[in-house]
């Protein structure tokens, strides 16, 4: 029973010890640094996960990644800078967002095209009812009408 309570107890301070060792500490000189990394490692993807930003992702190419944004803070360089180096170095599909290119034109305009192409449809079919209930009916379809309404109103 002791040897029981001692495993568990062993177990409980190896798990414990993990958990508080896997998070990364970075040490930043101010805040705003601080910030700009945290946007940083939110705003890229994780070219190893499904759709997971580097800032959350337990995999180490996202390690290495964080670690690189970090340098490159540390290097004095630009959110572009790093944005771009990013880029070059593991492709577009990193950005959450991509940027607005020339291959990616279709991309970015299709959802502007089907907005407009949605309005347009619903102006014609307004403008087709209004047409249909303006026109009025002729001499003889009148008569044709009235003629069906009386036969039903007579059965």
């Amino acid at each position: 029973m002791a040897l029981n309570r001692w495993l568990i107890a062993m177990l409980l301070l190896v798990v414990a010890g993990s958990a508080l060792g896997a998070g990364e500490i970075r040490e930043f000189d101010d805040p705003v640094t601080e910030r700009r990394y945290q946007d940083l490692t939110a705003s890229m993807r994780c070219p190893l996960c499904e759709n997971q930003a580097i800032d959350d992702s337990d995999a180490p190419i996202s390690a290495d990644m964080r670690e690189r944004v970090y340098q490159l803070l540390q290097d004095g360089q630009s959110d572009t800078e790093i944005i771009n180096h990013m880029v070059e170095r593991f492709g577009e599909y990193i950005l959450y967002n991509p940027r607005l290119e020339n291959r990616t034109y279709l991309l970015w305009g299709i959802p502007v095209v089907l907005v407009l192409l949605g309005v347009l449809l619903v102006v014609w079919m307004v403008r087709a009812r209004r047409n249909a209930s303006a026109t009025s009916l002729s001499a003889e379809e009148r008569a044709r009408l009235d003629e069906l309404i009386n036969r039903e109103r007579s059965s």
